[in-house]
């Protein structure tokens, strides 16, 4: 590998566009080398990276000869085969978005892949790398080396509808995974993350209230969900809740993340896109922000975590993509380990699975067997020793 780690790009939507503009603010990377089918987005990726080589096909990228690694960030629903095709062509290291698969047909080829594959795979779970939420989990960890347990665990996202994608493949469920996969696995991740303990039940109720209904795609009117809660319960006595909306725009701050130990509670509020940001309304946007408040003696501090203007400019997720190829960077120049494992992504998309199932049937879900247990984890202690 030269001075230079040059990157193959599959998929230049939305957010493949967001990780070309933060490859392009480390010195150290380019992309080399992208496929995109759709015209539209292939003319937005060149006038981000013009000294990339377009392909014609993945294989044909996958044949180039001169990249040090891949970034797969195409439709949800292709994602499961690219990785096969990558397996089998070029297993370059590989930075993969989440999520993993849609189908649980693909479950079983995922989970032999991570004892397979030649080379470092990092699910991208960009929400572990946002200033404040990696702020928030600091403080959890010096509560947790201090001896309390994280007893409850909320992460509210409300938040704008489904923006429109390439051919509207995230109006409909058989292509996203359903909403619960598409746009929440990284809440899973990062629940699972943050508690060091592995999901043993899930229970979830949601529906489309207010999204979509208007709208139809060759007769079909989409599927997908707009609200939801799911509820976790922990193998180390833990419990998580999740809030969903997709019609709540007007909301100031567009996440919020509160962990409540024994003795003190910490919390964050994360701003959403700036670019949806009404300035002219209401002046400059929010700065994200961290609370902790401690039972004995009362008290509540809290902070500002401002992000660098320009990482802000590069994409919707508070900074957070641009950190994250920081470290993946590091693991493809100079090695060591992936902090966002297969078997991370695995769990995230099957905790997803189970509460759509939650949904459709109104039971819980035993995340310990049955369809939605996962088969790469068979210690309780994985977290906290991979974390």
């Amino acid at each position: 590998m030269g001075n230079t780690t040059r990157y193959g790009l599959i998929g230049c939507g939305m957010m493949g566009q967001e990780h070309l503009r933060n490859i392009a603010l480390l010195p150290e990377a380019d992309v080399a080398a992208i496929f995109e089918p759709d015209a539209t987005m292939r003319a937005r990726a060149m006038d981000i990276a013009p000294d990339a080589r377009l392909h014609e096909s993945l294989d044909d990228l996958l044949s180039a000869p001169d990249l040090d690694c891949l970034l797969v960030a195409s439709p949800n629903h292709l994602h499961a085969q690219q990785l096969r095709r990558i397996a089998e062509i070029n297993p370059l290291p590989l930075l993969m978005e989440k999520p993993l698969f849609t189908d649980m047909e693909d479950y079983g080829f995922v989970s032999e892949v991570q004892d397979t594959y030649p080379a470092p795979i990092w699910v991208a779970m960009e929400y572990r790398y946002m200033p404040v939420i990696a702020k928030l989990v600091e403080e959890v960890r010096t509560m947790q080396l201090a001896g309390d347990m994280i007893h409850m665990l909320t992460i509210r996202e409300h938040r704008f509808p489904f923006l429109e994608k390439v051919g509207d493949w995230n109006r409909f469920n058989r292509k996203t995974g359903g909403t619960l996969v598409e746009k929440c696995c990284h809440f899973f991740d990062l629940m699972s993350f943050i508690l060091r303990s592995r999901p043993v039940r899930v229970f979830a109720s949601g529906g489309q209230g207010a999204n979509h209904l208007d709208e139809s795609y060759d007769g079909e009117t989409p599927d997908i969900l707009d609200n939801a809660y799911v509820v976790l319960d922990y193998e180390n006595g833990s419990r998580a809740m999740l809030d969903l909306c997709m019609f709540a725009d007007g909301s100031k701050f567009q996440e919020y993340i509160a962990a409540v130990g024994s003795t003190q509670k910490v919390e964050c509020r994360v701003p959403g896109p700036q670019r949806f940001w009404p300035v002219d309304d209401l002046g400059d946007p929010p700065v994200a922000e961290v609370t902790v408040s401690r039972r004995d003696p009362r008290v509540e501090l809290s902070v500002e975590v401002p992000v660098d203007p320009e990482l802000l400019d590069a994409g919707d997720h508070n900074g957070s993509t641009f950190y994250q190829h920081r470290k993946f960077l590091d693991v493809v120049r100079r090695g060591g380990e992936v902090e966002v494992d297969l078997s991370a992504g695995i769990e995230a998309v099957l905790i997803g699975k189970a509460a759509q199932h939650s949904i459709a049937t109104g039971e819980a879900v035993d995340l310990t067997k049955g369809p939605f247990a996962s088969e790469v984890r068979n210690r309780s202690d994985l977290h906290a020793e991979r974390n």
